[in-house]
């Protein structure tokens, strides 16, 4: 445990962070995830200055990861990433990412596998570097919202954005 946590000395203990909701559907007042993403964020220390709801769109959920990409250092998009026709943020967003960081969809599965058994295969949560921001793409739904915070954004927030500084 020792070198984990001498990497995280140096780490922000507060990260700017944008939330990207991707629906159809949802409204401000149904944007539950939405919701619950900035609520887990604030709590945990970091601010989010950015807070949009787009339809399922590629044009427009790239657009909403341009403008949140302005001023935050991690965005965090939810809805779009499983099988549905519709489901179009994984397709929209991989081809625009300078990097990608698989072990984040690697562990999100595993731990959603523990919890919902085989249908986690069916997630296709990723996670990249656009123009030097940090984005994590989860699934719409509150419960994998708050397992992804909660196990894997949250604890390792402040250290992957300051390694991405150096």
């Amino acid at each position: 445990m020792a070198v984990p946590q001498k990497h995280k000395e140096h780490a922000p203990a507060s990260v700017k962070c944008g939330v990207i909701t991707i629906s159809d559907s949802r409204t401000p007042e149904s944007d539950e995830s939405g919701k619950l993403i900035r609520d887990l964020l604030l709590r945990s220390g970091h601010t989010v200055l950015f807070q949009v709801i787009v339809k399922d769109e590629a044009k427009q959920i790239v657009d909403a990861l341009e403008q949140a990409s302005w001023t935050c250092d991690a965005i965090l998009t939810n809805g779009g990433t499983g099988l549905g026709p519709r489901d179009v943020t994984i397709a929209a967003l991989l081809p625009v990412f300078a990097k990608t960081l698989p072990g984040f969809g690697e562990l999100f599965r595993s731990l959603s596998f523990r919890e919902i058994g085989s249908a986690a295969m069916m997630s296709g949560a990723i996670a990249g570097v656009y123009h030097g921001r940090l984005v994590f793409c989860l699934p719409g739904s509150p419960d994998a919202c708050r397992l992804a915070l909660e196990k894997l954004i949250v604890p390792e927030l402040g250290h992957a954005v300051g390694v991405m500084g150096r």
